[in-house]
């Protein structure tokens, strides 16, 4: 067992519910065993500025596992190893600076809570020196080596019953209805919010469509006397002959931010089809809101078990849902990959096998 006094958290990166839930249970676990917990707040910044750290204790923590978004706040910074920041005690690299009040605040280890970017960050900081363990933490499931990430199940059972409320006015106009989610370069969201919706059409960034063969499963599905039609789509989806809709380039250390694909999907689909064709985005509604009980559980599971993976020593690794356990799996396996949507994946094929149309 790892001789641990007073260990740190934080959320980076995107916010997704059950974030809270993972603080609730670190909180819990590792006063339980005798350890001081920090709250560092806005990520990695709660150990550049002091003034955005805190002690947490049992009773900080009561009421917060219902709770959507993060106590501790979060941000999406981009790359902290490129640019120095400035701070009332001067200008300082930002990493030798998070190395340095490491230390000067006593603290013994980390958890880092967060998506890709956050992990890498972390991964750098463990490989400096920094003891740390990861909790994966997306609601576009694209992370690699664990099953699933808390915040995903809530993001796919808001966009389904977003889907089913389209139905009915959708019908009751004969429109398609075209729904743009969440996901970035992965289609989980879309693939599984699009099954569990009934929708007619899904594409996804794993297979390119054909806005032809789009239209005419519309078309084909008129013609049997289903006058309406639900499109859902990825953000990061694109036609065979086109690009990923982008509403703003990647700079300095920040990714590119994806949006426009439901815009331009349905303006595309109305011209080919001459029916009447709305969209929705579902943006950050899919972020926001109460954790399912399956992200909470999920969310808890992954807080206890860090807090035992620090205890025993066990750096520099990320904690995995491997059903029917949590697992730890090392952050150099995760970092700098992503987890896309199998041609091969059961849901894919079965949502074929109904009649699904993919565009391809």
């Amino acid at each position: 067992m790892a001789t641990l006094k007073r260990i740190g958290v934080l959320t980076g990166g995107g916010d997704a519910p059950g974030l809270n839930a993972v603080i609730r249970a670190v909180v819990k676990a590792a006063c339980n065993a005798g350890v001081e917990v920090v709250g560092l707040e806005d990520s990695f910044d709660g150990l550049i500025y002091p003034e955005k750290s805190r002690v947490l204790g049992p009773r900080d923590v009561t009421g917060i596992l219902r709770l959507g978004g993060t106590i501790l706040g979060t941000v999406n910074r981009g790359n902290p190893f490129v640019e120095p920041i400035v701070t009332p005690d001067g200008t300082f690299n930002y990493a030798e600076r998070v190395m340095e009040m490491f230390q000067r605040m006593n603290l013994d280890a980390l958890v880092c809570i967060g998506g890709d970017g956050t992990l890498a960050i972390s991964y750098e900081f463990y490989k400096k020196g920094i003891p740390l363990v990861g909790v994966p933490k997306t609601i576009d499931n694209d992370i690699v080596g664990t099953t699933s990430c808390f915040g995903f199940d809530t993001a796919v059972s808001f966009a389904t019953d977003a889907i089913d409320r389209l139905h009915t006015t959708a019908e009751a106009h004969r429109r398609i209805m075209v729904v743009e989610v969440m996901g970035r370069h992965a289609g989980w969201i879309a693939l599984h919010a699009g099954v569990a919706g009934g929708a007619d059409v899904i594409l996804i960034p794993e297979i390119p469509y054909n806005f032809e063969k789009v239209a005419s499963s519309i078309r084909e599905r008129d013609e049997r006397g289903a006058r309406f039609s639900i499109v859902v789509v990825a953000e990061g989806a694109r036609p065979k002959d086109g690009s990923v809709s982008v509403l703003e380039a990647a700079h300095g250390g920040y990714a590119e931010r994806l949006g426009g694909a439901g815009n331009a999907c349905a303006t595309k689909l109305e011209q080919l089809t001459g029916k009447e064709t709305r969209h929705v985005v579902l943006g950050h509604l899919q972020r926001g809101g109460s954790p399912t009980a399956f992200d909470r559980t999920l969310g808890t599971r992954f807080g206890g078990k860090a807090v035992d993976m620090l205890l025993h020593g066990q750096y520099g690794k990320m904690v995995a849902n491997h059903p029917p356990d949590i697992v730890p799996i090392p952050l150099g396996e995760v970092v700098g990959k992503t987890k896309t949507v199998p041609l091969d994946y059961d849901l894919l094929l079965t949502a074929r096998a109904l009649g699904v149309s993919f565009g391809d």
